[in-house]
């Protein structure tokens, strides 16, 4: 699903209108990113957390040029789900990956 598509879904279901819609999500989405650029985490209960994960310093290779490099530490985004929601997806009828 696209964000055209979330946003023109929450205006079919919620009657508000599609542009206060759009301004929003993207608002949602700002607020989301800015609070992770600050080392803030967002939880939302019943859906799941944004969260920023520590990643520590490591050696690499480079194989075409047979080196070795240090990958400093840094910070990445991460979406962690609630259990309820992990539990809704899991259970989700005839959408198992052994029915192939």
């Amino acid at each position: 699903m696209t964000k055209a598509e979330l946003v023109s879904l929450i205006a079919k279901r919620t009657g508000v209108e599609r542009q206060v819609v759009l301004l929003t999500v993207e608002a949602f989405m700002e607020e989301v990113k800015g609070s992770l650029e600050k080392g803030e985490n967002v939880h939302l209960r019943g859906f799941g957390s944004f969260i920023v994960k520590h990643r520590a310093q490591k050696t690499g290779r480079i194989l075409a040029k047979n080196t070795t490099i240090i990958i400093p530490a840094h910070d990445v985004p991460a979406f962690k789900p609630a259990d309820v929601f992990v539990d809704k997806v899991k259970n989700r009828p005839g959408k198992g990956s052994m029915e192939q």
